[in-house]
């Protein structure tokens, strides 16, 4: 992997389950809400807290593909649609090439003859796209891993009197087993701020946070998972979508082949129209996830919570066992929120 994406990565153990919110300044908390050890002055057992006025840090966890109203819930279909048909890929590439070649007799050729030399391709596809499917498969596959666990780095400030502020400061995302934090700063996007969000604690250490609307720019957040989390994953040394299409398609060979299944035109015209076909199709998906943003995605949640005092001073230190409930809606679209869950701490 190259010292780009090393960078841009950070693989966290299944216990640890909030490293990206330990680097803004906030202890580890484990999948139990157990801090690390780290101990207060107290007799460190835990105890109902009094008050839950405080600065904490929050990590989420949604599951936002189950029940995802409108658009958003397409945005696998151009993945889908590489692999589908009896002749992909070939024919899903040819599609590219034939929409990048000028207006002529060659472009009019080809596009009549596409399911032929789709075939003639596809028995040669070693050569050509051996790996095509596969990849691209895996990469919706990702891209529903992202979906089935779309998490939120925030931090919740409740005030004496149980109003709070939440602030969205970053993704956590689950891919095959492993942990991913980004904070938005570092992709220079904008922190989420929610106020007046009411947070109650009764004599049980039963915590409720009351419901709240958090809006997300759904489309920039699946565009920085495309490029920094799983392309990384399937190609790491893969930068963009056009990268990675490039990287399991040899263009070289497509215009050789299709110049021979054709007998008109040169092989290094289809060569490179291969090449602005596959561009042309990463802008293509790009458009389709950030268009998405035409209409926020809003979540409308409620949380409970279990709040503990660990230290003895009748102050909140950790939320356990976190559950949100609530809605997600999109372009006035509302569903059933399928799975939410958070844990917390101090900071």
């Amino acid at each position: 992997m190259s010292s780009a994406h090393s960078g841009r990565i950070m693989k966290i153990s299944l216990f640890v389950l909030a490293v990206g919110v330990t680097a803004s300044g906030c202890a580890a908390i484990g999948p139990g809400g157990d801090d690390d050890g780290g101990g207060g002055s107290g007799s460190g057992s835990d105890t109902i807290p009094l008050s839950a006025e405080g600065k904490y840090s929050l990590v989420s966890d949604f599951d936002v593909a189950t029940n995802m109203p409108g658009t958003p819930g397409t945005i696998l279909n151009a993945f889908i649609d590489a692999t589908d048909s009896p002749d992909d890929p070939t024919h899903w590439i040819l599609d590219r090439l034939v929409a990048s070649l000028p207006d002529g007799t060659i472009k009019n050729t080809l596009k009549n003859s596409v399911p032929f030399v789709a075939g003639y391709l596809n028995d040669r596809l070693f050569e050509v796209a051996p790996d095509f499917v596969v990849t691209i498969r895996d990469t919706g596959n990702k891209l529903g891993q992202v979906a089935r666990h779309f998490g939120t780095i925030e931090t919740l400030e409740v005030a004496a009197n149980g109003q709070a502020t939440k602030t969205v400061t970053g993704l956590h995302f689950v891919v095959d087993e492993v942990q991913l934090d980004y904070l938005f700063k570092d992709y220079r996007m904008t922190d989420i701020a929610v106020a007046g969000v009411g947070v109650t604690l009764d004599a049980t250490g039963k915590v409720t946070i009351a419901e709240h609307k958090v809006p997300m720019s759904y489309g920039k957040v699946m565009h920085l998972a495309l490029d920094q989390v799983i392309i990384p994953f399937v190609n790491p040394s893969a930068v963009t979508l056009e990268d990675l299409l490039k990287s399991v398609v040899n263009c070289h060979n497509v215009g050789i082949y299709t110049y021979e299944a054709l007998g008109i035109g040169s092989a290094s015209t289809f060569e490179s129209a291969c090449l602005s076909g596959l561009k042309a199709g990463a802008q293509a998906i790009y458009a389709q996830i950030d268009g998405i943003d035409s209409a926020a995605l809003e979540f409308g949640i409620t949380g409970i919570a279990k709040g503990i005092d660990r230290n003895g001073d009748k102050k909140m230190d950790v939320i356990q066992t976190g559950a949100w409930s609530g809605t997600l809606s999109y372009s006035g679209t509302a569903a059933p929120l399928a799975k939410g869950t958070f844990i917390g701490q101090r900071l």
